[in-house]
């Protein structure tokens, strides 16, 4: 299989739709509020031939064109200061214009797709550009509309003085579009485009209001949602990765902060290298962001498959059971130790449908071969989705794991 989120561009994880400088009294390398988002603190970047854990560690990609200078009054300002990051050292003066949507939008420039993707082309006379709400290292996420649609879109920096790694984004960007514009299904966020300019590359997908389930627990303080959400929910996570994986792809990244909740309350299955937002924290390089979700054998860095994505499932379907952050008493890195050295995993509410809890175990079972595939993830939740409303009704789910919040696997 296919891995989706190869850490396209120096992207790493943080919550897909968290406010530049948004901040929060819960900042942490995998929570929506740490601007996330968080996403969470970064990617892995493994494949199964590899079998090894990459990061751009602290690198910052520092817009080096003369094209790309900032106007100030009069002047242009240029060199060696950081666009992305504009908090670093060197930062410029805040100014109201962004050089990377004015090297998109700049209609003296010519716009090129992807050969053989001319459908799939962004027409830049229907993009509005809004505000930029995440940051990466190479790049910025931006709230848009086109056709009036609602829209995010990516706008990546082209490196002007390192060929090689020109020549490797553009790979990446190429891969992406082509295997965005491969996807459809309603689980699954939706490609609306993508373009190439001398200066930037550009990609658009739908934008999903409700913003990452990471975030929306965040805001409810830990309270659960109620049980048939919960599970409606999980179902909609469980279809979308059956279809991935039926394609031969492995998310490798699954976990509450890329999933994104739209206007119906649907899950949208997202970041496929799309959107990687970079923050550090914990002291830690950026792949530390998902050890929460991370199943055992890639945090070994061993040999993996799609199993990988069935046991993030099993962690996710807990959060929205419990509406808690996975091992939120520990550190990434102390709970990778303890889900690989002690077979530890969050623990399991004793008021928990039984249905559910037997899904949450066989999915993060430490042997991969005794997880289920998603297909019967699917039957097994619709089974307990059929019971849960003949015997539980529209009662809200309350879990008594804040006091235990580990148990042995």
């Amino acid at each position: 299989m296919e891995a989706l989120n190869g850490n396209f561009y120096g992207f790493t994880a943080d919550d897909y739709y968290e406010r530049l400088a948004a901040g929060s009294d819960n900042m942490s390398v995998d929570s929506v509020a740490s601007l996330h988002t968080s996403n969470g603190g970064g990617s892995v970047t493994m494949t199964a031939a590899e079998s090894s854990v990459g990061s751009n560690g602290s690198s910052r990609t520092i817009l080096m064109h003369p094209e790309l200078g900032i106007k100030r009054g009069n002047r242009s300002v240029t060199g060696s200061y950081s666009v992305v990051h504009p908090s670093t050292v060197g930062a410029p003066p805040p100014t109201d214009e962004d050089v990377l949507t004015n090297a998109l939008m700049d209609a003296r420039s010519p716009t090129e797709g992807l050969e053989g993707y001319d459908d799939w082309t962004l027409d830049l006379r229907r993009l509005a550009m809004g505000h930029a709400f995440a940051q990466g290292a190479s790049g910025r996420l931006y709230r848009g509309t086109y056709d009036g649609e609602d829209v995010a879109v990516k706008i990546l920096e082209r490196p002007k003085n390192n060929a090689e790694r020109a020549q490797v984004m553009e790979q990446q960007f190429t891969q992406e579009v082509r295997m965005l514009a491969a996807l459809k299904h309603q689980n699954v966020v939706r490609f609306i485009g993508a373009c190439r300019k001398p200066l930037v590359w550009c990609i658009v997908t739908e934008y999903a209001k409700g913003g990452s389930v990471r975030s929306f627990l965040s805001k409810r303080k830990s309270r659960p949602v109620p049980l048939k959400l919960a599970v409606k929910q999980a179902l909609d996570i469980a279809q979308g990765m059956q279809y991935l994986h039926n394609l031969g792809f492995i998310h490798r990244d699954l976990k509450s902060d890329n999933l994104l909740i739209a206007t119906d309350k649907s899950i949208k299955i997202a970041d496929f290298g799309v959107a990687r937002i970079e923050v550090q924290t914990e002291g830690m390089t950026p792949e530390t962001g998902t050890y929460r979700w991370m199943a055992p054998e890639m945090i070994q860095h061993r040999l993996y498959t799609h199993k990988v994505d069935v046991y993030s499932f099993g962690i996710v379907l807990w959060e929205l059971i419990t509406g808690l952050l996975p091992f939120q008493n520990m550190t990434a890195v102390q709970a990778a130790f303890a889900v690989v050295n002690r077979g530890y995993r969050p623990g399991i509410p004793a008021d928990c449908p039984p249905a559910l809890a037997e899904i949450m175990s066989r999915c993060w079972d430490a042997n991969p071969d005794s997880r289920p595939g998603f297909a019967q993830v699917v039957k097994m939740l619709e089974e307990a989705r059929a019971e849960i409303v003949h015997s539980v009704g529209k009662a809200r789910f309350r879990c008594g794991c804040m006091a235990r919040p580990l148990t042995n696997d």
